[in-house]
């Protein structure tokens, strides 16, 4: 399945997309220096948030989509040189509003969940 949003995003910095279905959408984090917000080497959680934001819009797969709420958790602290694999379903949907569920996994274990509200606009938001 093609993607067909956020074609333009940088990929080093929200991750790449591994897997797309109707649905449903696989990102992977890979994370560097550029992320590092300390002498440890822990990853800011803007970065991870990012991924997690990709991949739900990715699991929409709309080109105007948007997101309008989230919660999430930060359940494991991210270091420089992980690789965070995001997986995002979506679990509710009506009409232009979904409810996109994401699961971030590093390490063989959970490091961060959301819930993602999106919209899908008739047109670019920007546009008007």
């Amino acid at each position: 399945m093609p993607q067909n949003t956020h074609l333009k995003i940088n990929t080093k910095l929200c991750g790449e997309v591994l897997e797309l279905a109707k649905g449903y959408a696989k990102v992977q984090l890979k994370t560097d220096a550029k992320m590092v917000a300390d002498e440890e080497g822990l990853i800011h959680g803007g970065f991870i948030f990012g991924a997690a934001d990709f991949a739900a819009m990715c699991a929409v797969n709309e080109p105007n989509v948007v997101l309008t709420g989230s919660s999430c958790r930060f359940i494991a602290p991210s270091a420089k040189g992980d690789v965070i694999d995001f997986e995002a379903t979506i679990v509710e949907q009506e009409g232009a509003k979904a409810v996109v569920e994401v699961v971030g996994h590093c390490h063989g274990r959970d490091v961060f969940t959301a819930s993602f509200k999106t919209f899908v606009t008739n047109e670019h938001v920007l546009k008007g």
